[in-house]
């Protein structure tokens, strides 16, 4: 073996190694946050963010018994997950951003969830899809809590109204709320508030919480936290 082959070697069972450290770290936290909050661990999922990430940091996850994942984008998701799902049993896929509507018959063919359900017209492809296909994804609402113009989301005030119409008009079943905070405001109140929607309104998933944020996310009764780079390292910019 050349020496650059095998300093790429070393380098890949190095961050292997470091996936592998990061995932138990992550565990030990969220055991911590949950016993500070007086939950029971079981009651909180860990998604794997691995955007941009390929297998070769997959597998060591997977290895330690990680079987939810999320992806960003479904050509991403397309492009190296079935190779893993062929390879390994019991994988949940969830998709944890933005879906176009002309995304939505691959979407439902290769996602266990959807957190990103946000207008009328994804939620009519997303019942033509569901219908056409047989298969159920678990459907999270997206909710803009800051009310961020550059983020997708139904607006806080919008929330219930959109929920029924999801419900009545579309048949869609919403069984979990989804928010991410403004990045330059402490994320507690949006916590808070996402929870407040969900209770209003019968539902008992929410999706909350990253790597920075998840601990206060899981106090205010995240179900679901998405972590990417306490798990898998910074991603290249």
């Amino acid at each position: 073996m050349n020496v650059a082959a095998d300093d790429t070697v070393r380098y890949s069972e190095h961050m292997a190694s470091a996936v592998t450290n990061n995932l138990e770290r992550v565990r030990t936290e969220i055991a911590r946050a949950c016993r500070d909050a007086q939950r029971n661990p079981a009651e909180v999922t860990l998604i794997a963010v691995s955007k941009t990430f390929g297998a070769a940091l997959i597998e060591p996850a997977i290895a330690m018994g990680q079987h939810i994942f999320g992806e960003n984008r479904v050509q991403e998701a397309k492009a190296k997950w079935p190779a893993l799902l062929s390879g390994h049993q019991g994988i949940e896929l969830h998709l944890v951003g933005p879906l176009q509507s002309n995304k939505t018959k691959e979407a439902v063919a290769l996602f266990d969830a959807i957190h990103s359900v946000d207008r009328p017209s994804l939620c009519a492809a997303l019942e033509k899809e569901i219908s056409r296909q047989g298969r159920q994804p678990t459907l999270f609402a997206e909710i803009n809590s800051g009310a961020e113009s550059q983020k997708a989301g139904i607006l806080p005030q919008d929330a219930d109204a959109f929920l029924a119409t999801c419900r009545d008009q579309y048949g869609l079943r919403i069984s979990g709320l989804m928010c991410i905070p403004p990045l330059d405001e402490p994320p507690g109140p949006h916590f808070a508030l996402t929870a407040k929607i969900a209770k209003r309104n019968g539902i008992k998933l929410l999706s909350m919480g990253m790597s920075a944020d998840f601990a206060t996310a899981i106090a205010l009764g995240a179900t679901h936290i998405r972590i990417g780079s306490a798990i898998f390292g910074e991603r290249a910019k």
